[in-house]
Formats: C-alpha cells, sequence, structure tokens
C-alpha cells in the first residue's frame, strides 16, 4: 500500500494580494507600539514597499527607527549592531523589507534584539531556539522564498555564507504583494528567478522531498520555466505584470517545498562563488544545475522523467537554457578550487539531501566547470 507523507511545519501567517500592507493595518498594531525597519540600501525604497509601511505605521500611531544598512550578503555582525539598535531604542517588534538579504537579516537582528548579550558565535551555535522580537516580514524579489522558510543565510566573522535556521528564524506575519517586485531590474529578476528555481528543483529532487513538498516544487517549476523561457528570449522587453505575479507565486511555492525538504547540494557550493566572485546567488545556485540534473538522472530518473514532461524538453534542452541565464565563467586554478572546498570536511546536510550524496571533491571538478578558457 502506498504511504503518503504530507510532514510539514510552517507558522508564519500570510496575508497576500495587492495592497494588503495598507489593508490589514492593525496586524501591526498587535505587535506594539514602536519597531525597527530593517531594510538595504534602495530596494525597499525603490518597491514602495518601505513608503507603504511607514504609511500604515503613521496611521497607526506606531513609531519607528530605520536600519538601512542590510548588505547584499548580510553580515551576522552589522546583524547583532542593528538588534543593539533595536534595544536601545526600546523597539517592540521588527519589520523587514526587501529581497533576501533583508529578510534573512531581519530574522537575526530580531533574535539579537531579544537576546543582546549574544555574540555572534552564539547565533550560530544555540542549542535551542531562541527568544526573538515579534517578526513581520515583506518581500520585495521573486526568489528568496524567506517569507515562508525558517531559515536565515548569513555572512560570518570568517566571510563564509552560513545558514541558521529553527523555530527562531519564521516571521509571525508575512506579507506578499507581488507589486513590490515590479521595480526589479532585469537581471535582478533573472537571478531572482533561478534562486527560486533552484528551490524547487533541489526541493523536488532531494531525499527528504515527500508528497506535499514534490505539489509545491511542481507549482513552482511550471511556473518558473515557463517564465524563464520568456526572460530568456526576450531580453530587451519589459517584464509584463502577469510575469511578475506569476514569479513571486513561484518563489513562495518553491519556499514552501524547500521549508519542508531544505536544498541540495548547489546552494551549499554556490556559497564559494558568492563569497569569492561575486555571482548573485540565483546563478551562484543554478551554475551547479548541469551536475544536479547528472545525479537525478542517475539516481532519481522518474523525477526527472516528469521534469523533462512538465517542461516539454529533455536533460540537454534544460541545461541549455540554466547555462543561457547563468552564462558563468571565472578565473579559477586547481589548486584555488581544492583550496575552496576543504571547508567541507565532515557530513554537510546539503550533500547529504543529493541524490547519490555529494563530496566535497565533486564540488571542486563543479567549481573547475566554470573555469575560463584561454
Amino acid at each position: 500500500m502506498n504511504q503518503f507523507i504530507l510532514n510539514s511545519y510552517m507558522p508564519a501567517k500570510i496575508i497576500s494580494g495587492h495592497d494588503c500592507v495598507k489593508k490589514n493595518a492593525a496586524v501591526f498594531k498587535g505587535f506594539g507600539n514602536k519597531c525597527l525597519l530593517v531594510t538595504g540600501a534602495s530596494g525597499a525604497k525603490k518597491s514602495g514597499a518601505l513608503d507603504d509601511v511607514i504609511n500604515t505605521l503613521v496611521a497607526c500611531d506606531i513609531s519607528y527607527v530605520i536600519f538601512d544598512s542590510v548588505s547584499q550578503n548580510p553580515l551576522a555582525e552589522e546583524c547583532r549592531l542593528a538588534g543593539l539598535l533595536a534595544v536601545k531604542e526600546n523597539v517592540d517588534f521588527i519589520v523587514g523589507i526587501g529581497g533576501g538579504s533583508a529578510l534573512d537579516a531581519s530574522k537575526a537582528v530580531a533574535i539579537f534584539a531579544a537576546n543582546p548579550t549574544f555574540t555572534v558565535s552564539d547565533l550560530y551555535n544555540r542549542a535551542i531556539p531562541a527568544n526573538r522580537l515579534p517578526l513581520v516580514l515583506i518581500g520585495t524579489t521573486a526568489g528568496t522564498g524567506s517569507e515562508v522558510t525558517g531559515v536565515s543565510v548569513l555572512t560570518d566573522m570568517k566571510g563564509f555564507k552560513k545558514s541558521i535556521s529553527g523555530a527562531d528564524c519564521y516571521a509571525d506575519v508575512s506579507f506578499c504583494d507581488a507589486k513590490y517586485t515590479h521595480s526589479a531590474s532585469y537581471d535582478v529578476t533573472v537571478s531572482t528567478a533561478l534562486d527560486a528555481y533552484a528551490h524547487a528543483l533541489e526541493s523536488f529532487f532531494a531525499e527528504t522531498s515527500n508528497d506535499l513538498s514534490a505539489l509545491y516544487a511542481e507549482k513552482a517549476l511550471k511556473l518558473l520555466w515557463k517564465n524563464l523561457n520568456i526572460l530568456r528570449t526576450n531580453k530587451k522587453q519589459p517584464i509584463s505584470d502577469l510575469q511578475r505575479n506569476e514569479l513571486y507565486v513561484a518563489s513562495l511555492y518553491a519556499g514552501l517545498a524547500i521549508n519542508i525538504t531544505g536544498t541540495a547540494f548547489p546552494h551549499t557550493a554556490g556559497y564559494i562563488l558568492t563569497e569569492i566572485y561575486n555571482v548573485p546567488h540565483g546563478k551562484a545556485c543554478t551554475a551547479f544545475h548541469p551536475q544536479l540534473m547528472d545525479k537525478a538522472e542517475k539516481y532519481r530518473p522518474e523525477k526527472l522523467e516528469a521534469v523533462c514532461a512538465w517542461f516539454d524538453t529533455n536533460k540537454d534542452g534544460i541545461n541549455e537554457v540554466i547555462r543561457d541565464l547563468t552564462a558563468l565563467t571565472i578565473h579559477i586554478t586547481d589548486e584555488q578550487a581544492k583550496e575552496y572546498c576543504s571547508r567541507w570536511t565532515s557530513s554537510v546536510k546539503n550533500f547529504d539531501r543529493t541524490p547519490g550524496g555529494y563530496t566535497p571533491d565533486e564540488a571542486v571538478v563543479g567549481l573547475l566547470a566554470f573555469r575560463e578558457t584561454e
């Protein structure tokens, strides 16, 4: 008898739809009378989300302080400093506005704000979920899925990207309004769409996949494949509102999928490309996807067959599209690749989730595949 597995945990309340922030002002009032707004330098403002939130807070007589110094790859230390600012200003809750960097940072800020003696090491090493301030998230890009996951990716004191996760890393409420993604540039839209695609495909192939995660991944992949092909062929055309909306919905479905399964090796291996070569996160992940497709062909052929059927192409056709959108070459030697990958000396959960497993030696091969030829 077939056994259906639907295990899932996602405690964040999702409020979606056009103008959902302004239409649900009472939600903010329920968290207190003062908040810290956590954003990057420009995305929250450019998208219109920051103005919507500020106007809503003012209408509710809620005061606010702004921390707008979140880096593109947020530093755990800057999150600690933002947490101390929240303590100094005696805020009641945190509101994160932006793409994945701002949302991930806000999760850490909420923890630091409730634990002012925490060091960065304490954040990474906490054995149990920590106390945190109430947290509201508002996404402005279609890719991260951080609105619906209990994970935050930060850069540690050594310059390495590392994730934290747990019940304390979920938002209390996530406002999901696709209109905030409409100001994203073509390049940002492609990279974030590739991030969502990486989430969905890695989740679908993952050893931890179950019936519910597979449903979320399928919904995401069908929308993403359609729109990635449009982005690939219409590079000089404006991105339509329909495309923006579909990409954002897909990013949430993909986030719900990885919230159950986690990601596979491309997300971990891709950190090197971002840390050292400044490759945008989405492209850094999908750069390794041809390797993932080889793994799926060998260890999960029935799942690869399903994906090819959804996309109406074969493995080579999928790889061609992803390689074209990723378009990655780097200067790297054999010795550098081995040194970069030497950090993975013990079990890596993302490697273990991969069909057939994944090793540091395979990561070296993956990195060298991007080497620029003379």
